[in-house]
């Protein structure tokens, strides 16, 4: 009866071994499909920071542009002024 007891305790043993040897493969797939995620979200990332450093510098571009304008306007107006009074 003894060795009947140990037998079925060495094969439950076994069989959560086993469970466990299969959880560890299950999560090492996981952490590898996650980091594997995780890199596609760097890469990401880093393509919005490229893109919007070069919309900033388009936009500074172009209010420095727009400020000139409105400079060179306000040069005509206080001229057309002038000559007015």
């Amino acid at each position: 009866m003894s060795e009947n007891v140990q037998t079925s305790m060495f094969e439950i043993l076994k069989k959560i071994q086993a469970d466990i040897a299969s959880f560890r493969t299950d999560v090492n797939e996981r952490f590898t499909r996650v980091e594997a995620r995780f890199e596609g979200l760097d890469e990401l990332v880093r393509k919005q920071r490229r893109d919007t450093a070069g919309l900033l510098v388009m936009a500074k571009a172009l209010t420095g542009d727009f400020a000139e304008q409105v400079a060179a306007i306000e040069e005509r107006v206080a001229a057309l002024e002038a000559r007015g009074r």
